[in-house]
């Protein structure tokens, strides 16, 4: 009887170990879950900053001003433009005849 009771008494002792262990472990890794939440939301808002930066960055008039002032950039003249006429193909009908 006495080593029924210590072979219990035993088993009970690692069944506690184990479920603090566990525990611990637990908790762990739900510190670690709410900081990849918080650096995700860090993230999402960087994104979105990014992301509006690059939509001012992106207007014409920008662009424009950037080309005029650091490359020197000019419109060009009337006289050194051409322009093209492209003609379109007509459409064939399955018969082989244009509309």
């Amino acid at each position: 009887m006495i080593r029924l009771n210590v072979l219990l008494a035993s088993l009970l002792v690692v069944c506690a170990l184990g479920l603090v262990t566990s525990q611990h472990r637990g908790r762990k890794l739900f510190i670690d879950v709410e900081r990849e939440h918080g650096q995700s939301r860090q993230l999402d808002i960087h994104w979105n900053q990014l992301q509006l930066e690059q939509s001012a960055l992106a207007t014409s008039s920008l662009i424009d001003a950037k080309a005029r002032k650091g490359l020197s950039m000019q419109p060009a003249p009337p006289q050194r433009t051409l322009y093209l006429n492209v003609d379109t193909p007509t459409e064939k009908t399955a018969m082989g005849t244009a509309r």
